[in-house]
């Protein structure tokens, strides 16, 4: 008990616990939105060919987010487990739940492994019929496929490491590997100081590898300073029951990110129905959009243990301010990078190299899907709350909303009319604002329902047994 109140998750002012676990948080997952940005930047400028290759990385991109998506499902069911545990001294079962963590890791990487041999192939063609992006777009993803070991398992030590607040760490093991991917970038791509130029493919080999030295990081802090979870071999056995806890609470968070390249996937065809500029533009945007969101998913980060910390100590305090704090810091992000966006969408478009009908949509996408970041962000909020508190299902729900049941009829509708009038094509962005905010009423209306039911009614319970 007494190692317990020397916890800073259980003493420190949520406030200050917020913003010193928040910021390095937030800064881990921008430099993660590096890895996705820093390609398509050099590649965009490649002397032949760059706009066919910023395509191809589009048409990629959606694979690469499903890593992405279940590395990190993966690390928030073990995140939420470990913190859980540590906050009611359950040392044994959080050395449990980050063993059977680091195997599902070892299956992914399988899975995957298996994929960039046998599917890529037909993945992308099922996009395009360009032969030169379909080549270009097939040799970045295999590598990224084949070698996703890096990105993984930094995805699960990343989130051990902020399960017991040494964000800090995992800020450190991110800065190294995007460091890693910007300095080899133009080497690799452009052929320098010896090297082949190897255009898409250095590309693929210069993320890989940057990915793979975050692992190696991220994995030595956390045997440095991770001391209170133990890394005995035993708990790398598979448990049956730990692995559906753990899926219980980072199903939803898979799923969540899988619908990102679903949308994603689906939208590059929408998209590709009226001109292969607005992929290029819809695919820019997309990447220099995911600093904002990624933004919101650290600061999320940082909502789900402080929450289910204390949720499992048993302070209804200190779990409504990591709740409030939460959602006013990431509101605040979310309004900047609006007004960034409305104020630098022209100078954005340019540094990668646009022009033309792809340089005015892109410029487009900027100033009208920015106006949704503030509803996103609370959206993203929420479904951290949700997760926290053992509300996948209701995580789940919002996901689906956001990126399935909403946002495809909208965007069918808008691109049926930009086909007709093609001068209207900017309005299919439109889609996008409206269907955070009917996502985030539901969310509201989820929340009420959850805090009732969960919050309000497990705190009136341990008053009246005290009493």
């Amino acid at each position: 008990m007494e190692n317990l109140k020397q916890e800073k998750m259980a003493v420190m002012p949520i406030r200050k616990l917020m913003l010193s676990m928040g910021i390095p948080m937030i800064l881990s997952m921008v430099l993660q939105a590096v890895y996705n940005i820093v390609d398509s930047v050099f590649v965009s400028n490649m002397p032949e060919n760059g706009e066919a290759a910023l395509n191809a990385l589009t048409l990629a991109f959606p694979a690469q987010m499903l890593m992405v998506a279940v590395g990190i499902g993966t690390g928030v069911g073990v995140n939420v487990l470990v913190a859980k545990s540590l906050g009611q001294g359950d040392r044994e079962r959080a050395g449990n739940a980050a063993g059977n963590g680091i195997f599902m890791a070892i299956m992914i990487c399988i899975a995957f492994l298996l994929f960039g041999m046998f599917g890529v192939r037909a993945y992308i063609s099922s996009q395009t019929d360009n032969g030169l992006i379909k080549e270009m777009a097939a040799e970045y993803l295999q590598i990224c496929c084949m070698l996703s070991f890096g990105i993984v398992f930094f995805s699960i030590y990343e989130k051990l490491l902020q399960s017991t607040g040494h964000s800090i760490c995992s800020t450190i093991a991110q800065i190294s590997g995007a460091a890693v991917n910007m300095i080899l970038d133009p080497i690799m791509i452009y052929g320098l100081l010896g090297c082949p130029a190897m255009g898409v493919r250095g590309a693929a080999y210069a993320t890989v590898i940057g990915q793979i030295v975050s692992f190696g990081v991220a994995l030595l802090l956390h045997l440095r300073v991770n001391k209170v979870i133990s890394n005995r071999l035993c708990y790398l056995k598979p448990s049956l029951q730990m692995i559906r806890l753990i899926y219980a609470i980072g199903l939803p968070a898979i799923i969540a990110q899988a619908l990102m390249s679903v949308m994603t996937y689906g939208l590059n065809i929408i998209l590709g129905s009226i001109s292969e500029s607005m992929v290029t533009a819809y695919g820019l945007f997309y990447k220099i959009q995911q600093f904002l969101l990624f933004a919101a998913f650290g600061m999320r980060d940082a909502i789900m243990p402080i929450t289910a910390f204390n949720f499992g100590m048993g302070s209804k305090r200190r779990v409504d301010e990591a709740m409030k704090y939460g959602m006013v810091f990431t509101l605040v992000i979310m309004l900047a990078g609006t007004l960034a966006l409305e104020l630098f969408a022209e100078p954005f478009s340019v540094m990668f190299g646009l022009s033309g009908e792809t340089h005015r949509l892109c410029v487009s996408a900027m100033r009208i899907i920015s106006l949704s970041f503030v509803f996103a962000g609370a959206n993203v909020v929420f479904q951290g709350i949700f997760q926290a508190l053992d509300g996948g299902a209701e995580s789940l729900v919002i996901s689906l909303c956001r990126q399935l049941l909403f946002i495809f009829p909208l965007t069918l509708l808008f691109a049926h009319y930009a086909k007709v009038n093609l001068e209207y094509t900017w309005t299919v962005w439109i889609a996008f604002p409206i269907t955070e905010i009917l996502s985030v009423i539901i969310s509201i209306i989820l929340f009420q329902r959850i805090y009732r039911n969960k919050i309000a009614s497990a705190f009136r319970n341990n008053n009246q047994e005290a009493d």
